[in-house]
């Protein structure tokens, strides 16, 4: 039996007066005098104020016994065990007298722990049943409710109690003072010092300087907080967790923002090459810690520590740095010790090699002594080896290139911080359709460097691409590291001029073209360096230290693994490669390569550095290979080509001009398959009619996959074409490209008239809900009902709607959302069900094809146009189809009149045009009489069927206008002709070998198109 259960049965007014007996009545105060107070000295059958014998504590338990058993309900144990529960009871409450603790000991205690402590002191009952054992543990514990209730409302109980908070918190003061008198806390000079410099701080580090660039009106810095851009910072390899006891467990392998790189660590190594954004991470850091107030950054640029003298110890960071503001005495230290700093260290790469192990020393020593600060320490990849601080706790991570998304982030920010936004999209255009510009803008350093190029021209990149490259060597190999005072930090290592270091690069720029690869082993990378060294006077030392040099400096090779070299972007290997190419005179190589699309950029850049005479020469040589690719690609190089024999140029323009422009689908599908090289030549939509503009936009939708961004920046030209052509062009290419954007770019702004958009995905969908309303839309696939209505923000905006090919069941009857609905068509959806409940919607057109139950049809009374083209039950068109409806056109398709045939189509007297598809079964001279019953037809429309017997078809003479399609043979038409003599118009679409001539002799008096399907 619970306790709440006998509680039921054993009135707590009752049974409270009985527990009290056994103790003695205290006097007034805190009862101090005696503490501890015993539970022996309180118990009545106890000690010196006994009141109470052990006679009287059995006759208590027998009263608390019997109460239960003559309390209504079911008894709890068998009534021949009263007395031996009463005796055991008593036993139990006796214990109290012998137990050694304190009434607040057993207040704590609980309940249900004293009874159990009750329980193993008695002796334990002998020959009780179950149902007494459980009771017996129930009044036990009930009665030490009731027993520490009693404790807690004697006054000497309450008073000792707050006497003992009183105590325990005076010990608890003193402890706590102890302990921040061991403890260094930052006093009030501390505090007014950090309200100055962590503003300062802010301030200074809240900008971005762009180095190397001395362009007309192009500004080299900006404040940070408008051009910051958030890039990823990767990571493959992670050292095992526990090398350190202090250091937080790496994070999984992957991306993440590079700002978060402290998040799941407390030191790093941060690795990224040259104009990767690194020392725009530190100021980024650094601002946003000291307006956060959370953390005390330290921003310690290691070339400038260097040339200051000996690494500071933290009191001198400061003075090291150049800042002006005198901090207290001993006020760093007490920051670090306290774990309050972040130690942002920049530039490893940046100092000489030997003072780079002494850097590592000197971590080491700062580490060891403060502990538990966060640390971020940056360089270029290949200054130090892999793991070079493992053992301190580093997790390394690299600074990733720039996705197209950030690039375009970047240009957007940078014209902002410019005010030129009206330079913006064009550039956004180039970097999307010239491939070679593209791939140099993977990073912040050279992002900036064609922003600049670009707005000091006006909005117009160089004609010929090679001022751009040249101003991008000249920039990195030079110009970078003399701006930020390096050279003379630099040692040895590094003292390799410009033209040195573009000789070097240029080889092995050349062997990587010639290889056809992208990579080379390090020893070859040596081999070739060591041979160019003897004509190279200025080489600092051995192969090893000048390729060292140029992988550590140069921005433009790296080391992606060991033992392998590679250059950053593919543009710098075939610009040097071609420019080398030219000195050599191999230019013949180069064109004897061009059918290989992994040479065209080698070979535009050939044309840029060669004489004129020379690109005239393979000018004509691409010529004279007679392909369209070959054609195109010297139309590209003209790009390029400043000085040129005007005969040349103007043979390519011509040569050029029977391909660009493309008139044609065909001649579409043709120039798309030259390749993305196209995307940059093709024009308008100025000056195109519209056969070529459509010709284009199928060009770059064909190519959308092959080069998304390219063929994007050319059909985003075309969005505000008129033609419908063009603009359905533009619809149907959507799932070439990510679905957002293609939205976002093309979609959201065409002219929606007569465009019928089809949705096939989940990002599609999302895409629709962010447009503004579509009014023809198109469900494909799968789609859960549900998530259609949630598409469409407006349903009453749509006033046609398809669903096809969707094997999810389907309820039609949800559709009612769409109010405004007018036309709605569903094919291939074998679980759509709830046709009837379309009546509430305001529909003239309905198509169906497969759907479960056609019979709700009938209930469509509003419909004036129904297409139906599966299966109707019954041998009556009136059985399925809606009476009601004022039809004027009915279209019956495959297997519609199996069951029915023609059977009641004379109801339908407001028909003007009859639609009959490929039929599965003839149609009798009964069917055909009901059509000549149809006294408003004047349009018949019939596609081919084995199933035809046309001889049986009767004169009706009030049909004006026939189309018939497919495989119509010239013995049909004649029969048909001779059936229909009010004919005024005749379509005939045909596969088969007709001539325009021969169908108008058939039908002399229409008027007659032909269409070759």
């Amino acid at each position: 039996m619970e306790p709440v259960v006998l509680g039921g049965k054993l009135v707590s007014g009752l049974i409270g007066p009985l527990v009290r007996k056994l103790f003695v009545q205290d006097g007034p105060g805190a009862g101090l005098v005696d503490r501890p107070v015993r539970l022996s000295a309180l118990v009545s059958f106890r000690g010196e104020k006994r009141t109470l014998g052990e006679k009287e504590v059995h006759r208590l338990a027998e009263r608390i016994v019997a109460q239960a058993v003559e309390s209504p309900g079911e008894p709890p144990f068998p009534a021949d065990e009263q007395a031996a529960v009463a005796d055991a009871l008593a036993r139990r409450l006796l214990v109290l007298g012998d137990l050694e603790m304190d009434d607040v000991q057993a207040v704590r205690l609980g309940s249900a722990e004293l009874a159990r402590l009750l329980l193993r002191a008695a002796p334990p009952p002998d020959g009780l049943s179950a149902d007494a054992h459980a009771f017996l543990g129930s009044a036990t514990e009930w009665a030490c409710l009731h027993i520490l209730e009693f404790f807690t409302r004697r006054s000497t109980f309450v008073a000792r109690t707050l006497v003992e908070q009183s105590r325990t918190q005076a010990e608890l003061i003193a402890k706590v003072d102890e302990l921040i008198a061991r403890t260094p806390r930052p006093d009030a000079r501390d505090a007014a010092f950090e309200r100055r410099y962590l503003p300062y701080l802010a301030d200074r580090h809240d900008h971005i300087t762009i180095y190397g660039i001395d362009l007309r009106d192009s500004p080299d810095r900006w404040p940070l907080e408008v051009a910051y851009l958030s890039l990823e910072a990767t990571t493959e390899d992670e050292r095992p967790s526990g090398l350190e006891p202090h250091a937080h467990p790496p994070a999984p392998p992957g991306r993440l923002p590079a700002e978060a790189a402290l998040a799941g660590a407390s030191r790093v190594l941060l690795r990224g090459d040259a104009g990767s954004g690194k020392t725009t991470l530190v100021q980024w850091l650094a601002v946003t810690a000291a307006r956060a107030a959370d953390r005390i950054p330290y921003v310690l640029p290691l070339r400038t520590l260097i040339r200051t003298g000996p690494l500071p110890a933290p009191d001198g960071f400061l003075a090291a740095v150049g800042c002006p503001l005198t901090p207290p005495q001993g006020w760093a230290e007490r920051v670090l010790a306290t774990g309050r700093g972040l130690i942002l260290v920049d530039g490893l790469d940046e100092i000489p090699a030997a003072d780079r192990h002494r850097t590592r020393d000197w971590l080491r020593s700062l580490l060891a002594a403060y502990p538990g600060n966060a640390v971020l320490l940056t360089s270029r990849p290949t200054a130090v080896r892999p793991d070079w601080l493992a053992e301190e706790g580093f997790r390394e991570l690299t600074l990733a290139p720039m996705r197209r998304t950030e690039v375009a982030t970047f240009v957007h920010r940078w014209h902002e911080a410019a005010r030129a936004p009206e330079y913006e999209q064009p550039l956004l255009d180039s970097l999307r359709t010239k491939r070679d510009l593209a791939r140099l803008a993977t990073n912040p350093l050279m992002c900036g460097l064609i922003c600049a190029l670009h707005r000091e021209r006006r909005g117009y990149l160089p004609t010929g691409r090679k001022e751009l490259y040249d101003a991008a060597l000249t920039m990195l190999l030079a110009r970078r590291d003399r701006e930020r005072g390096m050279v003379a930090e630099l040692g040895e290592e590094a003292q390799l001029g410009e033209e040195a270091q573009l000789e070097l690069l240029q080889r092995l720029a050349y062997a990587l073209v010639l290889s056809g690869r992208t990579e080379m082993d390090l020893d070859t990378a040596e081999g070739i360096v060591e041979r160019c060294l003897p004509t190279i006077t200025s080489a600092p030392g051995d192969a090893t230290t000048v390729l060292r040099a140029l992988l550590l400096r140069s921005g433009l090779l790296r080391q992606p693994a060991e033992g392998v070299v590679h250059f950053v972007h593919r543009t710098f290997q075939d610009y040097l490669g071609a420019r080398y190419a030219v000195e050599e005179g191999h230019l013949d190589v180069l064109v004897s390569r061009a059918d290989d699309t992994q040479w065209e950029d080698v070979i535009r850049m050939a044309v840029a550095h060669a004489r004129p005479r020379e690109r005239a020469s393979v000018l004509r040589r691409l010529l004279a290979r007679d392909t369209p690719r070959l054609t195109l690609l010297a139309l590209a190089c003209l790009e390029h080509a400043a000085a040129l024999d005007p005969g040349v140029r103007a043979e390519v323009e011509m040569r050029a001009g029977t391909l660009i422009p493309p008139r044609t689908t065909e001649d579409a599908k043709a120039l798309a398959e030259a390749g993305p090289l196209v995307l940059e030549l093709l024009p308008g939509p100025e000056g195109l009619t519209a056969g070529e503009a459509h010709g284009v936009t199928v060009t770059a939708s064909l190519l959308g996959e092959e080069e998304p961004e390219g063929a994007l920046a050319v059909l985003r030209r075309f969005r505000d074409h008129p033609d419908l052509l063009v603009r359905r062009q533009l619809v149907g290419t959507w799932p070439r490209f990510d679905a957002g954007v293609y939205a976002a770019e093309v979609l959201d702004h065409l002219d929606r008239t007569d465009l019928i958009l089809t949705c096939e995905s989940a990002e599609q969908r999302a895409a629709v809900a962010r447009m503004r309303p579509w009014q023809r839309l198109h469900f494909r696939g799968e789609h859960l009902i549900e998530d259609i209505i949630a598409t469409v923000p407006d349903p009453e905006a749509v006033p046609s709607l398809t669903l096809s090919d969707n094997p999810h069941p389907v309820d039609l009857g949800a559709l009612t959302r769409f109010r405004s609905l007018r036309a709605l068509s569903v094919f291939g959806c074998p679980e759509a069900h709830g046709v009837d409940r379309l009546a509430e919607l305001p529909l003239v057109q309905f198509d169906c094809a497969g759907i479960t139950d056609p019979t709700g049809l009938r209930a469509l009374r509003s419909l004036t146009r129904l297409a139906v083209s599966q299966p109707l039950p019954g041998t009556d068109l009136r059985l399925t189809l809606p009476v009601d409806a004022p039809l004027r056109f009915l279209h019956l398709g495959e297997r519609s009149v199996d069951n029915t045939g023609l059977c009641g189509l004379e109801h339908w007297t407001d028909l003007h045009t009859l639609s009959l598809g490929m039929l599965t079964t003839e149609l009798t001279a009964d069917d055909w009489s009901r059509v000549a019953q149809l006294p408003g037809l004047v349009r018949l429309q019939l596609e081919w069927s084995p199933r035809w017997s046309l001889h049986l078809v009767p004169e009706l003479p009030a049909v004006r206008d026939l189309r018939v399609s497919s495989a119509f043979g010239a013995e049909d038409l004649s029969t048909l002709a001779s059936r229909l003599p009010g004919l005024r118009s005749v379509s005939v679409v045909t596969h088969l070998d007709f001539t325009l001539s021969q169908v108008e002799s058939l039908f002399p008096h229409a008027q007659v198109t032909l269409i070759q399907g």
